[in-house]
Parts: structure tokens; C-alpha cells; sequence
């Protein structure tokens, strides 16, 4: 995703294996679709890493000097262009959880919510 018009992610690194038989949806999609997928972004730095014995997943590195890895074994070409594209379309911030709900001390003065619809 872009912030402020500039792609956040940097670069993208494609690990996997040429013997495995969970890396056999990765090398289908580098065959397929990864050529159209560096020419539809130009900004994005695509880098294959061939690393035997391990199964296949995605780096994506950003802006920010955060990394997300995403393990596609025995996914689909498909599915893999979809990761691609959620890890190009990501910020690449951290997740962060929530610690408590929005508690307030006053009630609602509409009632509170019910399906019941009262006419």
C-alpha cells in the first residue's frame, strides 16, 4: 500500500526448494505468474532464494524495517499471487493487540440495542 504515494514495500524475497514437493505451487508460480508480476511493479525488488531441505514462504521487507514472512507450502500458484499481493498491499506495520474493550460509565440514552422491533 502506498503512504503518502510511496509503495511501502521494498523488497520481496522468494524462498524456496527445487526438490520438495510442498515447493511445487512456488516454482509453478515463478514460472507463471512472478515475470508479470515484477513488470506490474516496477518499484518492487523481487529476489529468489533458493534454499533446499526448507519449505517454500515469502519475505516481504519494508520501508519501515519490518519483515513479514509468509510460508506458502503446498499452496496453489494462485493463492501465492494473492499472498504477493497482500504483502505488497500491507503497510507493514506491527500488528497490535487490543487490550481491553471501550468500557464507558454511562448508559446509552436510546435504551439498549434489541432485534425486537416494537411498533
Amino acid at each position: 500500500m502506498a503512504l503518502r504515494g510511496v509503495w511501502q514495500l521494498q523488497k520481496l524475497v522468494v524462498n524456496y526448494c527445487d526438490w520438495g514437493g510442498s515447493s511445487r505451487g512456488i516454482r509453478a508460480f515463478m514460472e507463471a505468474h512472478l515475470p508479470a508480476f515484477k513488470e506490474k511493479n516496477p518499484h518492487l525488488e523481487v529476489v529468489t532464494e533458493l534454499v533446499r531441505g526448507q519449505h517454500p514462504n515469502l519475505k516481504g521487507i519494508y520501508k519501515n524495517h519490518n519483515e513479514r514472512v509468509v510460508c506458502v507450502r503446498n499452496l496453489p500458484p494462485e493463492e501465492i499471487l494473492l499472498q504477493a499481493t497482500r504483502l505488497r498491499n500491507s503497510l507493514g506495520r506491527k500488528v497490535v493487540k487490543l487490550r481491553t474493550r471501550h468500557v464507558t460509565k454511562r448508559h446509552s440514552v436510546q435504551g439498549t440495542w434489541t432485534t425486537d422491533l416494537k411498533m
